[in-house]
């Protein structure tokens, strides 16, 4: 289970960094039809979700809980 999740979590820490980078520049709605939909085809609605995950901090205590076992 852990793999998965952690795999998960780096899909959204790299959609979030593309989203962070640009969204000085442009609206939500362009990013996302521009950058975020041709190369994940997600919603709008779960790039709305990845964005409110904490996924730096998951990884870290994902991280530490591997390194226990």
């Amino acid at each position: 289970m852990a793999y998965n999740r952690r795999n998960y979590l780096i899909t959204v820490l790299e959609i979030q960094e593309v989203y962070l980078k640009h969204r000085d520049n442009h609206t939500q709605k362009w990013i996302y039809e521009n950058l975020i939909y041709p190369n994940w085809r997600i919603s709008q609605r779960t790039l709305t979700n990845y964005l409110s995950i904490n996924a730096r901090k998951e990884l870290k205590e994902l991280d530490a809980e591997l390194v226990k076992v």
